[in-house]
């Protein structure tokens, strides 16, 4: 079955005038689908699989490409509004045609240049791909179901007083917390992140730490505060990797991220200089 606003893997049947037409090889049903010419390299033969993004032209026709867009029919994704018409907006996803967002799937009037967090879904009625920015009603629709240290991808979209909202594996709402960030979290970003637990409300706590490794960053941490409280500290970011493993026997990334979190967590200050101390 071939599924438009998505990526596809098919076999090369036949070539034409216009470019080659791929099948999905279904055993009741094999339909085929035109990868256009601009498209086709001299390598390409009768048999290759071929992965290709399967959306409508222009002309309302199904077309396969090689090119990859921003967002896939079932994900969430922020989006530049490449103009704006009496039909709606025509976000820039990264292929020829633009990606509408009808003004009924609009959370507030979108503006040319803007960027927004949209949803792409198929549209029964047309079959066409198209955005909305009403994500609410796209979350949450089924049970979260996740075991705790299971790894998952987040996308932040919000900052507040406690941490940051996300969206985890396009389905759910998340949440990392401010004290369990051990690296920068920046909006928009889409980050790989690992479950810490399930909470009554089904929202999701998480944490950017791997299991077992939020233990290591603790202890280092703790052992740099130990170390502060006694005046005995002189490591900074511009020690090197030998002075670091020799006096706390870690490697600089970990220190990093220990200092990192103790940063973001009011324990300490760094000087211009690089040079830490107790807050």
């Amino acid at each position: 079955m071939i599924e438009l606003g998505r990526y596809n893997t098919l076999r090369v049947a036949r070539f034409s005038d216009y470019g080659l037409y791929l099948t999905d090889d279904d055993a009741d049903s094999p339909r085929e689908v035109l990868l256009p010419g601009r498209y086709v390299t001299d390598n390409m033969v009768v048999g290759d699989m071929l992965k290709v993004f399967v959306y409508k032209d222009s002309e309302d026709r199904p077309v396969a490409v090689t090119e990859h867009p921003f967002i896939q029919v079932g994900e969430f994704a922020y989006l530049q509004a490449a103009q704006v018409n009496r039909v709606g907006a025509f976000m820039d996803w990264g292929l020829p045609k633009n990606l509408l967002c009808p003004f009924s799937e609009q959370k507030v009037k979108m503006v040319q240049g803007g960027i927004y967090l949209v949803y792409a879904y198929l549209d029964k009625e047309t079959q066409r791909v198209v955005a909305s920015a009403k994500i609410n009603k796209f979350l949450d629709n089924v049970y979260p179901d996740y075991q705790p240290g299971q790894e998952v991808q987040a996308l932040v979209i919000g900052r507040t007083d406690i941490g940051y909202q996300c969206i985890v594996n396009n389905l759910h709402r998340g949440m990392i917390y401010e004290n369990e960030t051990f690296e920068p979290v920046a909006l928009e970003q889409t980050m790989t992140a690992y479950v810490k637990q399930l909470r009554p409300d089904g929202k999701i706590d998480l944490t950017l730490i791997s299991p077992g490794t939020a233990g290591r960053i603790h202890k280092i941490g703790d052992e740099i505060m130990q170390r502060l409280e006694k005046g005995c500290f002189l490591l900074s970011d511009k020690s090197s990797p030998e002075d670091i493993h020799s006096e706390l026997h870690c490697s600089k990334k970990d220190f990093k991220k220990a200092v990192g979190h103790l940063y973001r967590t009011h324990a300490i200050r760094i000087a211009p200089d690089g040079r830490i101390s107790k807050a």
